[in-house]
């Protein structure tokens, strides 16, 4: 099946995916829910988040010069890691 989206919104659609996986009491997340401290994302999962960050936006070492304020969000991550 085709699909319309940017990579930018295809990239943001299987991070949503893969969040909502992990945590199915959620029917949905919203931009600004900081995902640590609501422990959408936990210690055990935020290592493979990131490999997943790394992987839909096909960069490497994403941790290197970047503080964890980049990942508390939705809002966060696309303006960190998918924008432009």
């Amino acid at each position: 099946m085709m699909t319309d989206l940017t990579p930018a919104a295809d990239a943001e659609a299987r991070i949503l995916e893969w969040l909502l996986a992990r945590n199915p009491e959620l029917q949905a997340i919203p931009d600004d829910m900081d995902l640590i401290e609501s422990r959408v994302i936990d210690s055990l999962d935020f290592m493979e988040f990131v490999f997943l960050l790394e992987e839909v936006t096909g960069r490497s070492n994403l941790l290197d010069g970047v503080s964890v304020d980049a990942f508390r969000s939705l809002a966060a991550i696309r303006s960190t890691f998918l924008a432009g």
